[in-house]
């Protein structure tokens, strides 16, 4: 099969990764790939945010199937675009996507189904939102309403840093802003919890721990995510029950009454307190850099999963996973999340010889000359699966002092809740 990933990430590079090793996969094209994918697939230089574009080149090329990445083309209607046109394609379509392109959509389809979450407002401009806060207990938490590539959500201490907060995204930091979201500060731990599905039949795709915070000891500012370990520290038979019930399938029945379906994978952001979750957020994708981490623990062939929820057949589908853990830490240039030097060579990348079980995704990278250069903040995730957490990380720090790159910084400390330091 001729397939297509959509996406420059770790995320797809982890993705491409785990297509390259079905026997059915003919060729992968990435668009527009990093110098990690450059290794498995073709990567195409084009405009993914330009459908049209994207269609000619999968037609021409007989492209059998289109794997989508990110966040932003699926909620820009990219999957109703090329099924219009008679592609296949893996994710979800336009109004599904609203569960992460809005929070407002997610937060009122919540209050509607009574889903547990934070309790909220919602407000259209500065003065009533600063009405609001006047009246609240710190800490609280600002949102912004649409896409932020995972920063534009504001842990606030006190009104001040809530009042800039508010000014930060009705400026325009986030792009145009109509609306604002304000909720309580859920105190408890946080947890990613992935399912997959083809629109019918519902499969759990593992669970992880983020890690977002730029700063050892989930200090400092919200990053798109510095590592990650899996399955959850948290995780057991009665709050995955829990999650399914008073969650995923009342968020999937509030779809199908708008007369909508779910197919993809749908990431749940769960905050946990005391074996109860509360929905924090969907993601309509997979996360980055939990994909990295969860998928070299699948055992089953990862196209039969997708072209299962292609063609609504994912109940005849099986998904075996690996026993050992996984632990993923993200190697970023310097300066982020803030401003970051890119074009830095990374050296000693091509002489890292990797054993089994031990993984590195390019994320914000490109080639040039046969040479590896950075080009982005979040340069390289570092997986690798063992018996224990702890022995993951010895050999991925290991790696990572191989490299021994000038411009990166790391967290050391990712995981640091299920290993005994």
């Amino acid at each position: 099969m001729i397939v297509a990933v959509i996406g420059s990430g770790g995320r797809e590079h982890a993705i491409c990764q785990s297509l390259y090793k079905s026997k059915k996969t003919k060729k992968i094209y990435c668009f527009p790939g990093n110098a990690g994918t450059s290794k498995l697939a073709e990567n195409i230089n084009i405009d993914i945010d330009n459908f049209e574009i994207l269609r000619n080149f999968v037609l021409h090329n007989k492209i059998e199937l289109v794997i989508v990445g990110p966040e932003k083309q699926l909620v820009d209607g990219i999957v109703d675009f090329f099924e219009k046109h008679k592609i296949k394609v893996f994710g979800p379509n336009k109004i599904a996507s609203q569960l992460e392109g809005s929070k407002i959509f997610t937060k009122n389809l919540c209050e509607k189904y009574k889903i547990p979450t934070a309790s909220f407002g919602i407000f259209k401009n500065i003065d009533d939102a600063e009405k609001f806060i006047k009246k609240k207990k710190f800490p609280i938490v600002v949102k912004a309403d649409g896409l932020a590539s995972g920063k534009g959500v504001y842990i606030c201490e006190n009104i001040n840093e809530a009042s800039a907060a508010i000014k930060d995204i009705f400026d325009g930091k986030f792009g145009e802003a109509k609306n604002i979201l304000i909720e309580e500060f859920l105190k408890g731990e946080e947890m990613s919890y992935f399912i997959i599905s083809d629109g019918n039949t519902i499969k759990k795709f593992q669970t992880a721990q983020d890690h977002k915070r730029v700063l050892e000891g989930d200090l400092g500012k919200n990053t798109g995510g510095m590592g990650a370990y899996s399955p959850s520290r948290l995780i057991n038979d009665e709050l995955d029950n829990k999650i399914l019930n008073k969650i995923i399938k009342p968020t999937i029945k509030g779809l199908n009454d708008i007369r909508s379906d779910y197919k993809g994978f749908l990431y749940v952001g769960l905050m946990i307190i005391e074996n109860e979750p509360y929905l924090i957020e969907y993601n309509v994708r997979m996360g980055d850099p939990e994909c990295q981490t969860i998928l070299p623990k699948l055992k089953t062939d990862f196209l039969d999963i997708v072209i299962a929820c292609c063609t609504n057949s994912l109940k005849n589908i099986s998904i075996e996973w690996h026993k050992e853990k996984s632990l993923c830490i993200v190697l970023c240039s310097k300066g982020y999340p803030d401003k970051y030097k890119n074009n830095v060579l990374i050296n000693n990348i091509n002489k890292i010889v990797l054993s089994e079980n031990e993984f590195i995704f390019h994320g914000g990278t490109s080639l040039y000359k046969k040479k590896v250069y950075s080009n982005g903040g979040r340069v390289l995730s570092f997986v690798c699966l063992s018996n224990n957490f702890k022995e993951s990380k010895d050999k991925i720090l290991d790696l990572i002092n191989s490299i021994n790159w000038s411009n990166g910084f790391y967290r050391k400390d990712i995981g640091y809740k299920v290993i005994d330091q």
